[in-house]
C-alpha cells in the first residue's frame, strides 16, 4: 500500500489560519445543489479546516464521491459499517478526537423530516444524531423546492429542529425554488460557530465605506473606497460576539445582517451619526475605518450643472469636519483606533506620518496603509498596513486578504481592551 499525502491537502490555510485545527464533518444530501459540495468543502480548507465528506445514497447517486475525496483528500463515507464511523467521528479524548462541526449542505426536506423525527436510516442522519448526542453543533442549509418549504410539516420540522438546537442557514426564496444559501453565507455560519466569544459583552461602533459629496443633484466628490476593510471589522467583530454598530456609507461591500448598520451619504451625515452614537455611551472601541471625504462643494448647484453652457468649471471647496479628531471630545474612554490611507510613500515616511496623525487625535491605535501599492489599495481584496500604537510601537500586516487584517486588528484591540479593563459598567 502506497503512503502519500492527497496533493488537496496543501489547500488547507492556504488563505487564513482562523479554521486552523478545526475539523469539519461535511454532509451531503439529494438536491441538485450537491454540486456546490466540493466548492464549499475547499473554501473551509482554504480557512485552515479539515473537511470529512459524508454522503447518503441519493447524493452518492448524483455525485460521486470520488469527487468530494478529490476535493477534501478524505474518502466519502456513504454508510455506516462495522468501524461504526459516525459514533468515531464524535469521540472524546482519550478514545478519540471529535470533529468540532458537522455541516449538511444541502439539507433536503426529507432530510429535515428524518432528523426532526430522530430516524436513523443512512449516513447522514447517523452521523447527525450522534453529533448532537455528544454535543457538537450541526448547521443546516436547507434546500428544496419552495411548496415543499412552505408546507406546514417542513415548517414543523424546522421549528423543531432549531429547538433541539441544529442551527439553520435560510435558503435563498427565488424562481420557485428554496435554493441553498450561498457559499460564502454557508462558510460565515461555519466561522461564525466555531469562533470563541472573546468580545462578548463589548460594543464596538465601526464606520465603512467612501461619502459622497454633491457638485449638484447628480455629480458627486468620491473616492475609491469599496467599504470592505470596515465591513470586515464589523463582521470578525461579531463573529466574536461583540455588539456591533456599523455607520456605513454608499460601499460595494455587503454589510453582515447582524449588525446594527445606518446607511449615510456624506461625511456630514456620518459625523453626525457617529457622534450621536458616541454621546449615547457604551461603546468600547471605536474603528474609524470609513474613508471619509476630505473636501465638500461650499455651494453645490440646486440644479443639474449644463456642460453645454459651462466648457470649464471652478468649484470652490471647504474641508469636512474630521470624525476622528471628534472621537475623544465625545467619549474619552473609547478606544479609538484611526485608518490613514498614505500614496507613494516609504515604509518609514508611512510611519512617521501615523504616527503624527495618531497623536494629533489621540488615538490608541492608527492602521496606516499606501494605496499605491497595486491589488492592495481601494476596491482590492488584500492590504498591506502598519498598525502603530501610542508609544510607536509599530506591527507591520505583509500582504494578506483585508478579512484576515481585520481579524489581526480585532487581536490588538481586544489585547487592549482587555488589559486596560474597559468592560461594561
Amino acid at each position: 500500500m502506497w503512503s502519500f499525502s492527497h496533493p488537496s491537502k496543501s489547500l488547507i490555510g492556504s488563505e487564513s489560519r482562523r479554521l486552523e485545527g478545526r475539523r469539519i464533518v461535511l454532509a451531503v444530501t439529494g438536491s441538485v445543489a450537491v454540486i456546490e459540495a466540493p466548492v464549499l468543502a475547499r473554501r473551509l480548507m482554504r480557512l485552515g479546516a479539515e473537511v470529512y465528506p459524508v454522503m447518503t445514497p441519493k447524493a452518492k447517486a448524483m455525485l460521486s464521491p470520488e469527487i468530494l475525496e478529490w476535493a477534501t483528500g478524505n474518502p466519502a463515507v456513504t454508510e455506516i459499517t462495522g468501524k461504526i464511523e459516525n459514533v468515531a467521528a464524535f469521540l472524546k479524548p482519550p478514545e478519540g478526537t471529535p470533529a468540532d462541526l458537522m455541516l449538511i449542505a444541502p439539507a433536503t426536506a426529507n432530510t429535515l423530516a428524518k432528523l426532526a423525527h430522530g430516524i436513523y436510516d443512512n449516513a447522514v442522519t447517523g452521523f447527525a444524531l450522534a453529533a448532537m448526542g455528544a454535543g457538537i453543533p450541526v448547521i443546516l442549509a436547507p434546500a428544496m423546492h419552495h411548496q415543499l418549504l412552505s408546507s406546514p410539516a417542513t415548517q414543523r420540522n424546522l421549528e423543531a429542529l432549531q429547538e433541539a438546537g441544529f442551527e439553520i442557514v435560510k435558503p435563498k426564496v427565488e424562481e420557485g425554488k428554496a435554493k441553498m444559501a450561498d457559499v460564502e453565507d454557508i462558510v460565515e455560519a461555519a466561522v461564525r460557530r466555531l469562533t470563541p466569544k472573546t468580545l462578548e459583552g463589548f460594543r464596538l461602533l465601526v464606520t465603512a465605506g467612501p461619502t459622497r459629496e454633491p457638485l449638484d443633484p447628480v455629480r458627486v466628490i468620491t473616492n475609491r473606497s469599496s467599504g470592505r476593510m470596515g465591513v470586515a471589522l464589523a463582521a470578525e467583530a461579531l463573529r466574536r460576539g461583540a455588539e456591533v454598530t456599523l455607520i456605513y456609507g454608499p460601499g460595494s461591500a455587503r454589510p453582515p445582517p447582524e449588525a446594527r448598520t445606518v446607511r449615510v451619504e456624506t461625511a456630514g451625515e456620518m459625523f453626525e451619526v457617529a457622534v450621536k452614537e458616541l454621546k449615547s455611551g457604551g461603546y468600547h472601541a471605536f474603528l474609524a475605518a470609513a474613508a471619509m471625504a476630505d473636501y465638500e462643494a461650499e455651494q453645490p448647484s440646486r440644479s443639474k450643472i449644463p456642460t453645454s453652457k459651462f466648457r470649464k468649471l471652478t468649484v470652490k471647496l471647504k474641508a469636512t469636519p474630521k470624525l476622528v479628531d471628534e472621537v475623544k471630545r465625545c467619549s474619552p474612554q473609547t478606544f479609538l483606533v484611526a485608518f490613514k490611507a498614505e500614496y507613494k510613500v516609504s515604509l518609514r515616511e508611512l510611519k512617521r506620518r501615523a504616527l503624527e496623525r495618531l497623536k494629533a487625535c489621540k488615538a490608541d491605535l492608527i492602521v496606516a496603509n499606501d494605496v499605491s501599492k497595486p491589488g492592495a489599495g481601494f476596491q482590492a481584496g488584500e492590504i498591506e498596513a502598519l498598525i502603530v500604537d501610542r508609544r510607536g510601537k509599530a506591527v507591520r500586516l505583509p500582504r494578506m486578504s483585508k478579512e484576515e487584517a481585520a481579524r489581526r486588528i480585532l487581536d490588538l484591540v481586544e489585547e487592549r481592551l482587555k488589559a486596560e479593563g474597559r468592560k461594561l459598567t
